[in-house]
């Protein structure tokens, strides 16, 4: 994809006053008539959250509490509510507020923290003294992570689970069963038959340790299962051509457009495939970019997929869990990752010096206890491997094939692995800068960005389609079009079946031009969303097209030039995509459709 830039959201957040020690209070009870005790409730390996509780196990009442702990160096507390906590280096004090201070005797307060690192608190007091009338550690420690569930005797509607215990110091009291990151039963055993489950339908599974304090611990690994059967829900059914989309991370600020509009404009029922763009590559590793889009956001009830509206204390808000909900609603769709993109390509030539630490790190992301359930696999967006884009690559010939045979061997077969790539069909063009041909055999399929190959960075022409099917008369460059870049992959040795054709939601335009036909000068970029770039929902009224040429849809309004595909226009490419024996299409983002999403029922009937 070319036109991606991150929108910065302008979003502030509330920090609390962490940077100095506050003094502590005098005792308003002696410590041995109270404990604390320090539970992790939730934990996603960059960071945890925790609560402390304290109780009042007196025959008096208490005035107040100060609970003081220490956590090791690279731990410490992000955020923090119901308690005023500060922190001095590596000791941090929570002090009650105004409202909870007061305990009777046998009632108690939990407050609560989001902290980052691993570490766990040590030499707890309260009021200044133990935290629970022994020593001067935390009270009863939370138990460990259960093993991952393996799954067993998968019908149509049950899946027997199993996995290995956890551990905890004074013993694991029972497990909870957690299906699409909800709990959907308690168990004292290390086994689990889940049974009304849907036929032909991906479902996720983990489990929590509850210790003999009502404990819970961190949450294991998950295991995604598909039940036999089915085949009879909405959307298009096994076997059928993919029609995938992309749906970019910052279209919810200035674009506004969100995981629900799939679902008004009706393209949720017609596609089958989500790439959600983009993750970064820094340092050679695969990172969530924009935290607050993906999943932080809270949405109201009217916004949201399932008509629920988010709340502050749920463990995943924001496009993440729109997708959650959107795949319940139509269990058809899958949801890869894309990482790179046109701004982010750069990391990926560090990426291939270490390309198995590279795999792991993408999975460790897309496998985040968090959102596991959410994402079917993992999409490369390299521009352009030992080639240039928006910055240049000298990885050499085979680090692309190196990357994804390490993805493959990382993600496995149950997950899917595609990379977007390419369409220079030209001569010593891009194509050959990179063994495709080798590494196809790793991939699912490829994405072949067939568009964006004329453009107003030409300022003064000549005018020409941005997305030519084939060849014509008077074309700027031999090889810049989709026929020929499809061959040149086929010739490599990528199977039919694994090439989508790549399809633009907006126009390439300039401005200045008196000519109607292709060819014409130009001064410069039509005004648009970007210089030179507008959205088909606009330009489908503003500029309608007046002809065609070589597979896509030209319009000349005024002085200004435009080129896009229209619903016609993407038939022609469908048809000949089949007759390619492709695998299918995808396109270039959702938000540049029409309300009812018009240009996706277009690929979906086309590709029938």
């Amino acid at each position: 994809m070319r036109f991606r830039h991150r929108v910065a959201a302008g979003l502030a957040t509330l920090a609390l006053p962490f940077a100095g020690l506050v003094g502590l209070a005098s005792p308003a009870q002696a410590a041995t008539s109270a404990t604390a005790t320090y539970a992790k409730t939730q934990d996603w390996g960059s960071g945890f959250e925790g609560k402390w509780t304290v109780k009042n196990t007196g025959t008096t009442s208490i005035s107040s509490w100060t609970v003081e702990w220490d956590f090791p160096s690279g731990t410490s507390v992000t955020s923090a509510w119901d308690a005023d906590v500060t922190s001095s280096g590596n000791h941090w004090t929570a002090k009650n507020k105004s409202w909870n201070g007061s305990l009777a005797p046998g009632a108690s307060i939990s407050f609560g923290f989001n902290g980052s690192g691993s570490g766990s608190p040590a030499n707890c007091k309260l009021n200044g003294g133990s935290c629970d009338g022994g020593g001067t550690v935390p009270g009863d420690a939370a138990p460990s992570a259960p093993g991952t569930p393996t799954a067993s005797g998968v019908t149509d509607t049950s899946v027997k689970l199993s996995w290995a215990a956890a551990t905890d110091d004074k013993g694991v009291k029972n497990y909870d069963v957690l299906r699409d990151g909800s709990k959907v039963a308690t168990v004292t055993t290390t086994s689990y038959t889940d049974s009304g489950l849907t036929a032909g339908t991906d479902y996720s599974y983990s489990v929590q340790a509850r210790d003999t304090a009502d404990q819970t611990g961190p949450v294991s690994g998950s295991v995604k299962v598909r039940t036999t059967g089915g085949g009879t829900g909405p959307g298009p059914q096994p076997g059928a051509k993919i029609n995938l989309g992309y749906f970019t991370e910052w279209g919810i600020y200035g674009r506004n457009y969100h995981v629900k509009n799939l679902v008004t404009s009706g393209s949720a029922a017609k596609i089958t495939h989500i790439n959600y763009s983009f993750g970064n590559v820094k340092n050679g590793q695969c990172t969530v970019d924009d935290t607050f889009a993906a999943y932080e956001k809270s949405y109201t009830a009217d916004q949201s997929v399932s008509g629920t509206a988010d709340t502050w204390d749920q463990p995943l808000r924001g496009n993440f869990n729109q997708l959650r909900q959107l795949k319940a609603k139509y269990p058809h769709i899958k949801v890869l990752y894309s990482f790179g993109g046109w701004t982010y390509s750069g990391g990926f030539g560090q990426a291939a010096q270490n390309a198995a630490a590279f795999a792991k790190s993408c999975k460790a992301v897309v496998e985040d206890p968090r959102w596991a359930d959410v994402f079917d696999g993992i999409d490369i967006d390299w521009e352009y491997p030992n080639a240039c884009g928006l910055t240049c690559d000298t990885s050499g010939f085979a680090a692309f094939r190196t990357l994804s045979q390490a993805l493959r061997a990382e993600f496995g077969k149950d997950y899917l692995v595609t990379a977007a790539i390419t369409a220079d069909g030209t001569d010593g063009g891009k194509i050959d800068a990179a063994d495709y041909g080798g590494a196809a055999q790793y991939l699912d399929w490829y994405n072949v960005m067939t568009y964006d190959y004329f453009g107003a960075w030409d300022k003064t022409g000549p005018t020409a389609p941005h997305s030519p099917l084939t060849s014509y008369s008077g074309i700027p460059k031999e090889g810049f079009t989709s026929a020929a870049a499809i061959a040149k992959l086929k010739a490599k040795g990528v199977p039919s079946a694994k090439l989508l054709l790549g399809i633009g939601f907006y126009g390439r335009g300039w401005t200045g031009v008196t000519q109607s036909a292709p060819g014409g000068t130009a001064t410069g970029p039509a005004a648009g969303t970007e210089p030179g770039i507008q959205d088909y929902k606009v330009l489908k009224t503003s500029c309608p097209a007046t002809g065609t040429i070589a597979g896509t849809a030209y319009a000349h309004c005024g002085s200004d030039w435009w080129s896009y595909d229209t619903p016609a226009t993407i038939g022609t490419k469908m048809t000949w995509a089949k007759n390619q024996g492709l695998g299918g299409a995808f396109f270039w983002e959702f938000s540049g459709d029409t309300s009812n999403g018009e240009l996706v029922s277009a690929i979906s009937n086309g590709l029938k």
